[in-house]
């Protein structure tokens, strides 16, 4: 029989208020744990209760429990078995938490909220109080899912792979000094976003981003086709070490920034003008005209911001190599930068973290938290993937 027959209309209004209809499921769900906790020690053991058994281990009456879940603190009984060896699934020993409430202080906790804050948010949500130390120990368990997922097998391709770090502080011998979280987003053939792992080190630098490619490389992916960074020094050799077929493009968002970075306020705005001709041209060709120009008029003032367009002019103008609908997603590492600025939005009200363990949960649960969304593929995935396949078709197997 369906639960909804047995919920017809008529049981239901047997129910005054909302307040019996709530008491109503409360008990309803403590007899649910109470049956699952019998049948699981039914399967312990191996025989029935009121059975005869000529086992070693038999029952031995049961213990009270306060169990606290997001219907309140209720009270249930849990057999026992007499060697005192029966650990049920669904309340382990010494768990006094359902893994509804569980989850809730997980998700608090991704989305920046301290163990006091949770305390009391659980508190007034369900009217029972769960201790910091307890809220400590559902978070630490975090530490398992993420050793597993930083290890996880990662797919043989990847079309794109943007790359870049977010910096925190971190307490080191009673300072805090600022460490960086790399993170590594790839397009996977099937056009789904994925992010391919968090490693924690010190300054960015393209000598720890080698580190990170290698176990990239060790977890089973064997090319990427078009990888986006920021203009790191030694960023593109470092990438072709490890992966020498790939395609480098440096951000040219990145580059804009670091041109505008000494340009005097009222020179600004034709500045950003004239430069944006450089990017925005139909052609590469087109492209180096529009610097030129640029050259000729602001060289004079801003020699740096000239040198920089030139000297990392190769990888800067790979996307005009590429048909507009894969341009748009190269030549910028927004994509990665979007989900830096989430990751920040839930860790913000953290000035600092403890250790490197607690730093590396946080972001991995915001991580998990800003990417739950991400279950369709990219814009015009059609369209670009056909692209792809046209012009790197030895190098992807669908």
């Amino acid at each position: 029989m369906r639960p909804e027959d047995l919920l017809n209309d008529d049981f239901l209004k047997q129910f005054n208020n909302g307040s019996e209809l709530t008491s109503f499921i409360e008990q309803l769900h403590k007899r649910g744990v109470e049956k699952i906790l019998e049948g699981e020690l039914d399967a312990y053991l191996d025989y029935d209760k009121h059975q005869k058994s000529k086992a070693n281990n038999l029952r031995n009456g049961y213990t009270k429990k306060k169990l606290k879940t997001t219907l309140g603190e209720t009270e249930i009984q849990v057999p026992r078995d007499r060697n005192s060896s029966f650990n049920p699934m669904i309340i382990k020993k010494r768990q006094s938490t359902a893994d509804g409430v569980e989850n809730v202080i997980i998700s608090l906790y991704a989305k920046g909220m301290s163990n006091i804050d949770i305390e009391e948010q659980i508190r007034e949500l369900y009217n029972f109080n769960v201790s910091t130390s307890t809220i400590s120990r559902i978070t630490d368990a975090i530490t398992t899912d993420v050793i597993a997922w930083k290890n996880r097998p990662l797919e043989t391709t990847y079309l794109i792979v943007w790359m870049d770090g977010i910096v925190f502080k971190v307490r080191e011998n009673s300072k805090a000094i600022n460490k960086t979280i790399y993170i590594a987003v790839g397009l996977r053939t099937d056009g789904k976003k994925e992010v391919l792992g968090l490693w924690l080190g010190k300054n960015e630098s393209s000598a720890f981003w080698m580190s990170v490619l290698t176990d990239i490389k060790a977890r089973g992916t064997q090319d990427i086709l078009i990888t986006a960074t920021d203009n790191l020094n030694g960023f593109t050799d470092t990438i072709k070490t490890i992966f020498p077929n790939s395609t480098t493009q440096i951000c040219v968002v990145h580059q804009i920034r670091n041109s505008c970075r000494y340009v005097v306020w009222k020179d600004k705005k034709a500045f950003t003008k004239d430069m944006k001709q450089i990017y925005t041209a139909p052609t590469k060709e087109a492209a180096r005209a529009a610097l030129k120009d640029f050259k000729t008029k602001w060289e004079s003032k801003y020699s740096y911001a000239i040198r920089s367009w030139e000297n990392n002019w190769d990888e800067l103008t790979i996307f005009f190599d590429f048909p507009v609908e894969i341009r748009t997603i190269i030549y910028t590492t927004n994509l990665i930068e979007n989900l830096n600025g989430k990751i920040r939005k839930y860790t913000k009200n953290k000035l600092s973290f403890p250790t490197d363990d607690a730093v590396m949960k946080s972001v991995y649960l915001a991580v998990r938290e800003s990417t739950k969304k991400w279950k369709m593929p990219i814009r015009n995935w059609g369209i670009i993937l056909n692209q792809f396949l046209a012009i790197f078709e030895n190098r992807i197997k669908l």
